[in-house]
C-alpha cells in the first residue's frame, strides 16, 4: 500500500482536506464552504481566524469519515492558503482582532514621512506613487493608526498560513513561498528585509514580530496533541512547508519551465511562469516566490478574475440560480448553456475586466468597461463577453511575460474552478491560439502542496522528479482556427487599444467622483 500525503487547502471560498498518494492520485476529500468575509464598514473584508480553524477541523473530520482511510498510512502534512490575509496574535497565538482579508479595501491615512533620502530616491525612480500606495494598503499601518492598543499587544503578525502553522505545530513559522502580502519581505532574496531596507520605515512592524521562514520541502514542525484532537490528524506527523495557493497551483499544474504557463481561473485570475531568475514583468513589482526553493513565479494578475462569474450570478442569473436549486446542482454548471448560445466575439460586445484598479498596469485610476452594445445583446452576450475579456487580459499578461523573459510560451495549463467548464477551456484555446491543457485533477493547489510534502519526506528525490511523478495532463482543447482568427483581430485591433483610449476618462471619473480613492 502506498504512502499518503495530506494537503490542507484554505482558499477564499472553501477549505479542503485532501489525501493524495505519491503518484498524485486524489484519494479523498473533505470540503467545507466558507463565508469569505464579513464587512462592518464599506469596503472592509474581515473574518474570525477561529472560524477558519474550526472549518479546517471540520474538513479533516469529514475526510476521515467519508474516506475510511487508515490514518497510519499518512506520512506527512502540507498547507496552502489564500495570500495576503493578515492576522495579529499575542504570544500564545491567540488572535487580537479579526483577520484582514486580501479583498479588504481600507487605506491607512496621514502616513508619517519616510527619510528624505528614501523619498528622493523614490522620486528619481518614478516610484513615489507605488510606494505610497503600498503604505496606504498595508494592513499593519492601518492597525497601528486606528487600533494602537492592538498594535501594542501584538506579538506576531502572521499570514493565514502562519496562523495555521502555529495552531498545528505550536511554532511561529511559515513557508517563504507563502510570503505574498504588504509585509517587509525581500522578494529577491526570499527572506525578511535586511535591517537597512526602506520597508522598515514604510511599515509599522518590527522584525521580532515576524515568524521564522522555511523553504518549501523543509519541516515547519510536528502536529501537536491539541491539533490532533481538533483535526484528527495523527499526533507527531511532520508539517512540511509548501506555499501560497497560487504558487502551489503552478506547481500542481507541472509548470516548471518558462515556456509553460499556468492559468489560474479562480477568484483572482492569474497567469504564471516559473523561473530561477528574479525578473520583474512590471517594473518595480516583484515576482513572487515559487513553491520550489530559489525559484520565482512571474505573475500577471486580474484582481477580479472569476469573481466576475459570481458577480454575474448574483446580479443577472436568477433564472439559472432557480433552475440549479431545482436540479440540485450549482448555478455555474448551467452557464455553459449561455456561452454556447452566443457566437465567438459576443457579436461585438467587448469587456475590459478592471472591476478593481491595479497598481501600475493598469493603474490606480482603472475601471471596468463594456463597449459595443446593441439591441441584439442579452444576458448571454454579457456573460460570454466577461469570459472573453478575462481571456484577453490574460493573453496580454502572457505577452508581457514573454517580452520580459524573451521566452515564448508554448504550453498552457489551466486550473481553478473555471477550468471545469469545457466551454471556457475551448474559449481559452481559441483566444490564446494555443492548446489548453487541463490537469488530471482540478485540485492543483492541494496537489502542489502534496508535491512539496512528498519531496520533503524523500518520497521523490527533488521537485522535478516530484512534478514528473505526480502531475499529468487530463484533457487537451485545441484551438478552432476560425474562432482563433476572429479573436486575434478583436484582441489586437480592439482590446489592446481600450485601456489607453479610456484611461483619460477613467482619470476624469476619479477626479469628479473621488472613486476609487
Amino acid at each position: 500500500m502506498s504512502d499518503l500525503l495530506l494537503a490542507l487547502d484554505n482558499g477564499t471560498q472553501s477549505v479542503r482536506a485532501l489525501l493524495f498518494d505519491s503518484r498524485g492520485v486524489l484519494l479523498g476529500k473533505g470540503k467545507v464552504e466558507l463565508e469569505p468575509y464579513y464587512s462592518t464598514q464599506p469596503g472592509w473584508a474581515e473574518q474570525d481566524p477561529e472560524y477558519y480553524w474550526k472549518c479546517l477541523g471540520q474538513a479533516c473530520q469529514q475526510l476521515w469519515q467519508e474516506s475510511g482511510i487508515d490514518l497510519s498510512r499518512i506520512r506527512g502534512v502540507a498547507l496552502t492558503t489564500q495570500r495576503g490575509s493578515i492576522i495579529h496574535v499575542d504570544k500564545d497565538g491567540k488572535p487580537l482582532r479579526p483577520a484582514i482579508i486580501w479583498l479588504d479595501q481600507r487605506r491607512a491615512e496621514a502616513l508619517h514621512k519616510m527619510s528624505w533620502l528614501w523619498r528622493s530616491l523614490f522620486k528619481l525612480a518614478g516610484a513615489t506613487g507605488i510606494i505610497e500606495h503600498l503604505r496606504a494598503q498595508a494592513e499593519v499601518n492601518w492597525v497601528a493608526q486606528n487600533q494602537p492598543d492592538i498594535a501594542a499587544k501584538t506579538h506576531q503578525i502572521l499570514l493565514l498560513s502562519g496562523f495555521f502553522t502555529h495552531r498545528l505545530t505550536g511554532h511561529f513559522a511559515d513557508s517563504r513561498s507563502s510570503c505574498v502580502a504588504y509585509l517587509p519581505f525581500d522578494y529577491k532574496k526570499q527572506d525578511w528585509a535586511g535591517p537597512r531596507s526602506w520597508l522598515w520605515q514604510a511599515l509599522a512592524i518590527r522584525r521580532e514580530q515576524l515568524p521564522e521562514l522555511k523553504d518549501p520541502g523543509q519541516t515547519l514542525g510536528h502536529i501537536t496533541r491539541e491539533a490532533s484532537e481538533h483535526t484528527g490528524i495523527p499526533e507527531g506527523l511532520p508539517l512540511i512547508a509548501a506555499g501560497a495557493d497560487k504558487a502551489c497551483e503552478v506547481l500542481g499544474c507541472g509548470s516548471l519551465a518558462e515556456g509553460t504557463a499556468c492559468l489560474s481561473y479562480g477568484t483572482t485570475a492569474t497567469i504564471n511562469t516559473t523561473s530561477r531568475r528574479y525578473r520583474e514583468v512590471t517594473r518595480l513589482l516583484p515576482p513572487y516566490p515559487a513553491a520550489i526553493p530559489a525559484h520565482y513565479n512571474s505573475e500577471v494578475m486580474i484582481y477580479r478574475g472569476f469573481w466576475m462569474v459570481n458577480w454575474f450570478k448574483q446580479e443577472f442569473a436568477e433564472l439559472e440560480r432557480q433552475r440549479a436549486e431545482h436540479l440540485g446542482v450549482v448555478a455555474e454548471t448551467l452557464f455553459d448553456e449561455l456561452l454556447q448560445a452566443v457566437p465567438a466575439g459576443s457579436m461585438g460586445l467587448m469587456l475590459q475586466p478592471y472591476w478593481t484598479p491595479g497598481i501600475r498596469e493598469p493603474g490606480l485610476e482603472a475601471k471596468g468597461a463594456v463597449i459595443g452594445f446593441g439591441d441584439v445583446h442579452r444576458r448571454a452576450h454579457l456573460y460570454r463577453a466577461i469570459i472573453e475579456g478575462l481571456g484577453y487580459a490574460l493573453r496580454q499578461g502572457k505577452e508581457r511575460i514573454e517580452k520580459r523573459s524573451r521566452t515564448r510560451i508554448k504550453q498552457l495549463r489551466v486550473s481553478g474552478g473555471g477550468s471545469q467548464s469545457d466551454a471556457i477551456m475551448q474559449m481559452t484555446a481559441d483566444i490564446f491560439g494555443l492548446p489548453a491543457e487541463r490537469p488530471h485533477t482540478w485540485e492543483t493547489s492541494g496537489l502542489g502542496a502534496a508535491i512539496a510534502c512528498a519531496v520533503g519526506l524523500g518520497l521523490h528525490r527533488d521537485f522535478p522528479s516530484g512534478i514528473a511523478a505526480m502531475t499529468r495532463t487530463g484533457s487537451v482543447f485545441q484551438p478552432n482556427p476560425e474562432a482563433a482568427a476572429l479573436y486575434l483581430r478583436l484582441y489586437q485591433e480592439v482590446y489592446l487599444g481600450m485601456y489607453d483610449k479610456l484611461r483619460p476618462l477613467y482619470q476624469k471619473i476619479r477626479e469628479i467622483t473621488g472613486y476609487p480613492a
